[in-house]
């Protein structure tokens, strides 16, 4: 008989709740699009520190619907460059926290299939991890630390991860609000 993996209900909550901030962020995008051009004055450094403030905690904020957001006021490609090594350095939180030993996320099966990935392909896992939109990448970031990943290449595929990430949401709002404005 074959057992079957059951999610917690957690994980579905936390995915719906990611689909209503993007629905949210981009009916806001065009409701207050005039508003978000004010945001020019305080630059592309307040973008920065944003991402690394949204990211530096291991409780998932919405540094991605920012990222939307500026797409449509700034360079969407320099918008994708600021926010992914924003990201990628507020990130480094949750490595530290799993090279001291801390790990908050137990010893589910979740996590020992991840330490598996993580040993066997490293930074390959981490870069994929990064890239895709999951608010659950804290997890991997622990992993990374606590499986004693160096943090030269935890750090490279994580910022490689997350500006590709990064321009694509930011060309989402950047395109995107085009769409929807005509």
């Amino acid at each position: 008989m074959r057992a079957t993996v059951t999610k917690p209900k957690g994980v579905w909550a936390l995915r719906i709740a990611a689909v209503v901030v993007v629905v949210l962020t981009a009916a806001l995008t065009l409701v207050y699009r005039d508003r978000f051009r004010e945001w020019a004055r305080l630059g592309y450094s307040a973008l920065f520190l944003a991402s690394v403030l949204t990211n530096a905690s291991l409780v998932p904020l919405p540094g991605l619907g920012i990222t939307v957001i500026a797409g449509t006021v700034f360079n969407p490609w320099l918008v994708g460059l600021i926010c992914g090594l924003g990201q990628a350095i507020g990130g480094l939180s949750g490595y530290l926290a799993g090279c001291g030993g801390r790990t908050l996320v137990g010893d589910s099966p979740s996590y020992a299939r991840l330490r598996r990935w993580m040993r066997r392909y490293g930074a390959l896992t981490i870069f994929v991890l990064s890239a895709i939109p999951d608010p659950i990448f804290s997890v991997a970031e622990i992993t990374a630390g606590s499986t004693g990943m160096p943090l030269p290449i935890f750090f490279a595929a994580t910022a490689s991860g997350r500006i590709l990430k990064s321009i694509v949401a930011a060309l989402i709002g950047y395109y995107g609000i085009h769409l929807f404005h005509h």
